[in-house]
This record gives C-alpha cells, structure tokens and sequence, in this order.
C-alpha cells in the first residue's frame, strides 16, 4: 500500500490544470475589478457628449 501512495504524492500529471485555473480566475477578477472601476467614469463621459452633441446648430 506504501508504493501506491507513494507514486500518488509524487505524481503531477494534473498540476499544470490547477495552474491554469487559478490564472484564469485570477485574470476573470482583474477584467471585473477594471469594468467596476471604469464603468461610471465612461457612463458620465458618454453623458457629456451627449450634451455636447445637443447644443450644436447645423447650418
């Protein structure tokens, strides 16, 4: 029963999948935190324009 526990601890055949999760996670949450970060400043900046955009006479 040792060796199979042994070769079990020392097997890493699925470390690289774990590593790759964890980055994606890691890179979905910088994406959510940037879009939660900026989404107001845009949504004024679009406002602005828009006003902008309405006081302009065409000829």
């Amino acid at each position: 029963m040792k060796p199979i526990y042994s070769a079990f601890l020392n097997d890493e055949d699925g470390a690289i999948t774990v590593d790759f999760v964890v980055l994606t996670a890691a890179i979905c949450t910088l994406g959510l935190v940037v879009v939660q970060t900026f989404s107001g400043g845009t949504t004024d900046l679009a406002n602005d324009i828009e006003l902008a955009m309405d006081d302009v006479e065409l000829p």
